[in-house]
């Protein structure tokens, strides 16, 4: 119904207290004897409240639906109509904050960008993997999401649909950077609390134990030459177990780095995961893997450095030389390219008739172009460690071959870069690992460990 005056003033007392409505909660109450006050009832945090908005006729129908109208706005924006006006204004006001600092909060986009060009770039010499991985799965799910609407069910959710479409490594990569990201957040006060709290690794982590065998090491070298790979990639693999180095460095290689003699390279502290520089021993069959360091310039006829040994075919961005030419800036291999060849390789799609081969599932039919077991580059270099060490070379030297950092009061007073040793040590693997590609008996004579 609606309200009149003739209506309301007809109103007649009973024997107990009833009361009217029209509509929102907007109403009359009349008392036995005869008294009619004007109320509002609504619910508040889930409570029955009601509210007196004057009496009848000293309050008349309009003023009491100009406060009805007034009271019902309030409870619009989610206050209660009976607190204080100064409360309310305080309330409203944290709200409104509240939902200004939402408006300004970054997507998880930015949250992105940020994280990279403000600590990923200048901490992380992988900066390039996390922000690939990000863009990958991340991206892609929440990009246009609030970072402060990322819940721990969120995070849960994409790293399970990571495992599910049978990537459990990648899985673990992506909440190991995702975490790194909001714990950022955290730091930087984007967010008050990371959604990764709590979150626990979604795959078993794999325990680097695998070391191939001599066998392994055959099969592996000989069918590497005719897999699917550039020539580029197939030599750094190579040069990996050679050498004991890590991928990433072996990958980047530049002239600048090996010595007027031929046989040291430097990697420098900027390229070197322990931020220190590490000297390392080239042995014919590492120089013979690296190729000459040098090309022919084809304008002006000489030899000049050739720049990065392993070259990526797909050069980017633009530079100007002195000239005023713009070319292309010549890059290295992707540092994950060994990687990917390895992880084709090993299950390579069967191709009859220039259409690939199906099971009765569906699935496709692959085959293990490497004729081992399932392995990746750093799995090499601690292959290359192994047998150094049961060549009878002492744990100093190999942590020396492999650049890494002595531990305990030895790293305070032993500044001995075991140059000698490490050359001693590379030559006599390289013997061993030539008598197990051609088959012949190794001469090297494994040295006799000192009294500990």
């Amino acid at each position: 119904m609606k309200f009149t005056d003739k209506y309301i003033s007809n109103l007649k007392p009973k024997e107990k207290m009833y009361q009217v409505r029209e509509s929102k909660g907007f109403g009359v109450r009349v008392l036995p004897s005869g008294h009619k006050i004007w109320i509002f009832i609504y619910t508040f945090d889930g409570k029955r409240r009601q509210m007196n908005l004057g009496s009848y006729p000293a309050t008349s129908l309009a003023d009491a639906s100009s406060k009805h109208a007034a009271a019902y706005s309030i409870l619009h924006d989610r206050l209660n109509p009976r607190d204080p006006q100064e409360e309310r204004d305080k309330k409203l006001n944290a709200e409104r904050l509240a939902r200004e600092e939402h408006r300004l909060a970054p997507t998880v986009s930015k949250l992105i960008t940020e994280y990279i060009t403000k600590h990923a770039k200048s901490s992380k010499k992988t900066w390039k993997d996390d922000e690939r991985i990000l863009n990958k799965d991340a991206l892609v799910a929440w990009g246009n999401r609030k970072a402060v609407d990322i819940r721990k069910r969120d995070v849960v959710l994409l790293l399970e649909s990571i495992v599910d479409r049978g990537s459990p490594g990648s899985a673990n990569n992506n909440f190991k950077i995702i975490r790194k990201m909001f714990r950022f957040a955290v730091e930087r006060d984007i967010l008050e609390h990371s959604p990764c709290d709590g979150v626990k690794m979604p795959a078993p982590i794999r325990h680097g134990d695998r070391v191939l065998s001599e066998s392994e090491i055959k099969a592996f070298w000989n069918n590497l030459d005719t897999c699917h790979s550039s020539d580029g990639v197939r030599r750094a693999i190579k040069l990996i177990l050679v050498t004991g180095q890590r991928p990433g460095e072996v990958l980047g290689i530049h002239t600048d780095e090996i010595d007027e003699s031929g046989r040291w390279w430097t990697i420098p502290v900027e390229r070197s995961k322990n931020k220190k520089s590490h000297r390392v021993y080239l042995t014919d069959m590492s120089l013979e893997l690296i190729g000459p360091l040098k090309v022919l310039d084809e304008k002006s006829g000489k030899l000049k450095p050739k720049g990065f040994i392993f070259q990526s075919p797909n050069p980017k961005g633009k530079v100007t030389t002195e000239t005023g030419e713009i070319t292309r800036k010549i890059q290295p291999l992707w540092r994950q390219a060994a990687a990917k060849v390895i992880y084709r390789n090993l299950a390579s799609p069967v191709i009859l008739k220039g259409k690939p081969v199906f099971t009765e599932k569906g699935e496709p039919v692959t085959e293990n172009l490497l004729g081992v077991a399932e392995f990746t580059p750093h799995d090499l270099r601690r292959t290359a460690a192994t047998f150094i060490s049961q060549l009878g070379f002492m744990d100093e030297v190999i942590d020396a071959v492999l650049n890494h950092v002595k531990q305990g009061i030895i790293r305070t007073y032993n500044l001995n870069r075991y140059d000698k040793e490490k050359q001693q040590a590379l030559e006599a693997w390289e013997r061993k690992l030539n008598s197990i590609i051609k088959g012949s008996e190794c001469n090297v004579i494994p040295i006799k460990r000192k009294a500990a």
